[in-house]
């Protein structure tokens, strides 16, 4: 029964957390044209009523711009998230089940990506695809896929070992057919909770590039835009500027991370013991 309560729990937790990420995602959506609304006889104005994270230097509704620039975020990762880990569970499993030199090869490629400074990667990755909304996709996208293949591969590598696949081998089952049959059933709780825990790191890159000047365009109500103008205008005192929208985002990170531990706990089922 305590085992059952706690999965009940996380599936309540899972549950809430995925619908204030998706609030946040809608409701930057449906802001997005009054995020873009300048109004100069309300400039500068520190959170209030009317405007709960206040105004910036040209009267734009500070709420409206980190709503709309955190579900541009969301929207990114979900798309980024989704590239990597699909071209990490492709790279995983040829490793584990082809073997020899192209296990040799995958795994000195994904050694060489990982021995690149990450924000450096992502930044030249950018650069290559002209930055703006494709740059950033590709780059960080293409970024993010290692450590998951890495998981994927040992994960393979450690079910082709047990008896079952061994049999299925000798009475002549395809390698597809057992990465079909035997493999993906038993990758999908891993699968999924590093699919989810990509997020994080694909918002935060994301933000940083964008933050850095090789991201999205500076017309773009992005968080990383929002945050880099907001530098500016620190020591002339306003913080909100910068404290609303940045500790919004850590918000919508720290969701992602609550929602792939709940995730995880629903698909081990012996973590409800933990």
């Amino acid at each position: 029964m305590n085992g059952f309560n706690r999965r009940r729990a996380a599936l309540c937790l899972l549950v809430l957390t995925l619908g204030l990420l998706c609030a946040v995602t809608a409701a930057g959506t449906l802001l997005a044209g009054q995020a873009m609304v300048t109004d100069f006889t309300r400039k500068n104005l520190p959170p209030c009523v009317p405007f709960l994270f206040g105004t910036d230097w040209m009267g734009r509704d500070m709420l409206s711009r980190t709503l709309t620039g955190l579900s541009l975020s969301i929207r990114i990762g979900l798309l980024t998230a989704a590239v990597s880990a699909g071209i990490a569970l492709l790279v995983g499993a040829c490793s584990a089940l082809l073997g020899g030199w192209v296990d040799g090869a995958l795994s000195w490629f994904v050694d060489l990506v990982m021995g690149i400074p990450h924000i450096l990667l992502v930044i030249l990755i950018s650069l290559a695809f002209g930055k703006g909304f494709a740059g950033v996709v590709a780059g960080v996208a293409l970024s993010h896929w290692t450590s998951l293949a890495r998981v994927v591969r040992g994960e393979v590598l450690q079910v082709r070992a047990m008896p079952y696949v061994q049999v299925a081998e000798k009475l002549g089952l395809s390698r597809w057919a057992i990465l079909r049959r035997h493999l993906l059933p038993h990758l999908l709780p891993q699968f999924l909770t590093g699919l989810v825990l990509l997020f994080p790191h694909a918002i935060l890159h994301e933000a940083s590039v964008t933050f850095l000047g090789f991201g999205l365009p500076p017309e773009q109500p992005a968080i990383g835009v929002i945050l880099s103008e907001s530098m500016g205008y620190l020591t002339t005192g306003k913080w909100w500027l910068a404290v609303f929208p940045g500790l919004s985002l850590v918000g919508v990170v720290v969701l992602f991370a609550l929602l792939a531990d709940q995730l995880r706990r629903l698909l081990d089922p012996a973590s409800v013991h933990e």
